[in-house]
């Protein structure tokens, strides 16, 4: 049985062997089947209801009893339709406790090595959920500009190299600095390629239209750009890659594009397309917005921005001064 278009969720809790306490709900930017080392990860979660996030907290308590964990454990979900789907559970670590723990100020390494050598969550002074009045977000750091011509697809397989994190009071200037920090750096101007699957076009054009609002000439492919039209946006179209030129290439070889959103479609033509406009836009520095839900962000980050006219930089101690503890 397989899910598609699903969010994933990550979570790291801590138990004492009697007591549970969640470190932090992650919700991913990408869709579920994407390595979760090549996912961004935000905290708090985005589009999680609070009931199921509730149902979330219910099962790592369940499971660290029933594994009888003393430490740290990770769970990894997928939301569809509101439906909660078990990935992996997994009593250890994960790569995303250094990131939970400067996100809510709470060394969870340092606890759980603690725990494991006998005190409980109570003596050590953990014993409720870090709630942040802030967001954080974690992304991800490719190395496919050191490697010309290499499938740059994110799939299961893991290809990251590194991450960086960020946080701001506001969710879109959080995930706008975290594109700066990973290089996939948004530019305040220019011209946007566009290209959408079928089912994620409704749900785009009032993103779209806010990026005109903000400036910015648009290109499409053919079905895309007819679609803009009829909603009142014009663009510039051109073909698929596959199927004539002058496509996406062309502009990226002529400087034309300065950014581009494309959300994947299934199929083989589909397939070899975006491999080719990948490859050709990280080697050409172009950044890449793939999901819904990145676009979503990184609109509302660039509306902000444009309000605010900068970011704000904090060190991570300024952020942990506004915790309710």
């Amino acid at each position: 049985r397989f899910l598609e278009d699903a969010t994933e969720l990550d979570v790291d809790c801590i138990s004492d062997g009697k007591h549970t306490v969640v470190g932090a709900i992650m919700e991913h930017v990408e869709p579920a089947g994407i390595h979760s080392g090549d996912s961004a990860s935000v905290i708090p979660p985005m589009t999680l209801s609070k009931d199921l996030q509730e149902k979330v907290r219910g099962y790592a308590k369940e499971f660290a009893k029933e594994l009888h964990v003393v430490g740290l454990m990770n769970m990894q979900l997928a939301v569809k339709d509101g439906e909660l789907y078990m990935i992996e559970v997994n009593p250890r670590a994960s790569r995303t406790v250094p990131f939970v723990s400067k996100s809510i100020g709470v060394p969870l390494a340092s606890y759980a090595s603690r725990c494991m050598l006998g005190e409980t969550l109570e003596e050590i002074g953990f014993t409720e959920e870090v709630h942040v009045p802030y967001v954080s977000v974690k992304e991800a750091v490719f190395p496919f500009v050191k490697f010309p011509g290499v499938d740059v697809t994110l799939s299961p397989e893991m290809k990251s190299t590194g991450e960086v994190m960020s946080l701001d009071r506001d969710r879109g200037l959080a995930y706008l600095k975290s594109q700066l920090a990973s290089g996939n750096r948004i530019p305040g101007q220019g011209n946007i390629f566009v290209s959408l699957k079928d089912e994620d076009k409704s749900r785009a054009v009032p993103l779209i239209r806010q990026l005109v609002e903000l400036g910015y000439g648009l290109y499409a492919t053919r079905g895309t750009s007819t679609m803009l039209y009829n909603e009142g946006i014009k663009t510039r179209a051109v073909f698929r890659i596959s199927r004539g030129r002058p496509n996406l290439l062309d502009l990226i070889h002529d400087k034309e594009v300065q950014w581009i959103v494309n959300t994947s479609e299934t199929g083989a033509e589909a397939m070899v397309d975006e491999i080719q406009m990948r490859s050709k836009a990280v080697v050409s520095g172009v950044p890449i917005t793939t999901t819904i839900a990145a676009l979503t962000s990184t609109v509302e980050g660039l509306m902000d921005k444009h309000d605010y006219g900068r970011f704000e930089v904090c060190s991570l101690q300024e952020y942990h001064r506004h915790i309710v503890k």
